[in-house]
């Protein structure tokens, strides 16, 4: 296995490099198909965020799923040490998602789904200018408030392989194109090993 490891706003130390070397070797034993793990050091040279002055980023490459974890800590060590253990939890989670999924995939209604989500309260008027809430955000002027966009190209994939990236990845949803019925759907993770899927229907 191949480890990269980079520095922003910081040096890295050969000692460091063969620290982290010796630790990643851990990662072996949950998937021996890792090829290379590229760790990126950085430094927040804010002085505000001492306690969280080191960000270490993981990102697992294998014949499967990219792997990502990241962390925070006072130091790059401890910061290692918390994006390890969260990487090494996340192939466990996809590890056990595979074993016990049979039999448990069980699609959700929209309405199902959106139950408890706050609801978008009336907009208000004044000087002209319209407010509205948007569960604890408010939303000035006219169109949707859009804090960050992005686009990715998708493969059409079966509902176990989303479940099993989004366990990769360490998220709690997952937006993928199903490829038996051909239509965009997102699973999310609901209760322990729970998860439900919301899917568009397209139409002609």
């Amino acid at each position: 296995m191949e480890v990269v490891v980079t520095g922003r706003h910081c040096e890295v130390s050969d000692r460091f490099r063969e620290h982290v070397s010796e630790k990643l070797t851990r990662l072996e034993k949950h998937d021996h198909r890792i090829m290379r793990v590229q760790v990126e050091v950085e430094l927040e040279k804010n002085p505000r965020q001492h306690d969280r002055a080191t960000k270490v980023e993981l990102t697992a490459f294998s014949k499967g799923p990219v792997i990502r974890a990241e962390a925070a800590a006072e130091d790059k060590m401890g910061a290692l040490d918390l994006a390890l253990d969260k990487m090494q939890s996340q192939m466990r989670r996809a590890a056990d998602r595979r074993r016990v999924h049979k039999g448990r995939n069980q699609h959700t209604g929209v309405g199902e789904a959106l139950a408890g989500l706050p609801e978008v309260e009336d907009a208000v008027e004044e000087d002209g200018v319209t407010e509205r809430q948007v569960g604890p955000i408010t939303v000035t002027g006219d169109g949707p408030l859009v804090v960050r966009e992005k686009s990715h190209q998708a493969a059409p994939m079966t509902l176990d392989q989303a479940l099993y990236e989004m366990e990769l990845v360490g998220h709690d949803f997952y937006l993928f194109v199903d490829k038996e019925h051909e239509r965009p759907a997102v699973v999310y993770r609901r209760r322990g090993y729970d998860y439900g899927v919301i899917s568009l229907d397209v139409g002609d």
